[in-house]
């Protein structure tokens, strides 16, 4: 079934779970289906007009269907209070501690996502509603000795591979949803609230495009526009040998006829940004302009990049 509901890449360590869960309801709505058309074509076959020319006022006087009725709610109830409010239960209390996890805080607003780290003190730094400006949409108070090593970002969240990352969900204005579908994360970012979420990721960007890999025929002289931004996963050079395209490097329709003067007629290629953060509640005019990336690096890369980002507030 996961095959045939063409599921996007999983990236995330419950992502099984989710997509099982999916899998499951889609067979089950087989099964509904199914078993519902059957009923139909029964039941229009049973009590056709030549077969009861004349209605019976008195109807079916069983007590089945009150007993299907019954066996239904309490499977339900078994469904939601055996299964379902035990499993959300213990996902809720298995949250990592914070001590063993990275802590980020999202704060999303009209229309970008607003990524707060807390830098090498561990400690995020006060905020202030009259600090907020374009310059500083976080409102952040650089007096605050715990805020002068934290590290803002918008539209960019860097994550390492293996570990627990909480984010800590908040928003400036109006309710926005925080999705990131190949690590399969979805909630809400509510006005007034600071809701946390976790996730392990289990596969850097890198191994991502490297699963998402295709070949993309260039033959008629273009590519197709829903493919978006793509990055060449193989080096193509030219007759004379000199390099058009290395591995990692942007493709686009302007490279096409040199590759084709040498012969190429397809390019292997993946997204260049696989792992994005969507908004996934209406959220305004510009809603679809809420868009954001996710880096998921090893943990030597993402200490590093930490450095980086920490290099600059020095300057």
């Amino acid at each position: 079934m996961k095959e045939w509901l063409r599921l996007p890449t999983d990236a995330s360590a419950h992502g099984p779970q989710i997509d099982n869960m999916i899998a499951v309801v889609h067979w089950l709505m087989v099964l509904l289906f199914v078993g519902w058309g059957i009923y139909f074509v029964y039941v229009l076959f049973r009590f056709r007009k030549s077969k009861n020319p004349t209605a019976n006022p008195a109807g079916v006087r069983s007590h089945f269907s009150s007993y299907v009725e019954v066996g239904v709610a309490i499977f339900e109830a078994v469904l939601l209070i055996g299964f379902s409010i035990p499993i959300w239960s213990n996902v809720v209390t298995a949250f990592p501690a914070e001590e063993d996890a990275v802590v980020v805080r999202v704060v999303a607003e009209q229309f970008a996502w607003n990524v707060h780290y807390p830098g090498a003190d561990g400690k995020f730094g006060r905020a202030a509603i009259h600090l907020v400006s374009s310059e500083n949409p976080l409102g952040l108070d650089r007096s605050d000795p715990d805020a002068k090593d934290d590290i803002a970002t918008i539209n960019q969240l860097n994550l390492p591979v293996g570990k627990p990352v909480i984010v800590y969900l908040s928003s400036k204005d109006v309710i926005h949803s925080f999705n990131i579908p190949l690590l399969r994360v979805k909630h809400d970012a509510i006005p007034g609230q600071r809701i946390p979420v976790w996730f392990t990721a289990v596969k850097t960007t890198k191994e991502i495009q490297e699963s998402m890999t295709e070949e993309i025929s260039i033959v008629d002289g273009t590519m197709p526009a829903a493919l978006g931004t793509v990055v060449s996963m193989l080096d193509y050079a030219g007759k004379d040998g000199s390099q058009l395209l290395k591995k990692g490097d942007s493709f686009s329709e302007d490279m096409i006829p040199q590759l084709l003067q040498s012969g190429v007629k397809s390019v292997v290629a993946a997204p260049a940004t696989p792992t994005e953060i969507s908004c996934a509640q209406l959220c305004g005019l510009g809603h679809y302009r809420m868009r954001g990336f996710v880096t998921i690096q090893t943990n030597d890369e993402f200490n590093a990049w930490l450095v980086e980002q920490a290099s600059y507030l020095i300057q």
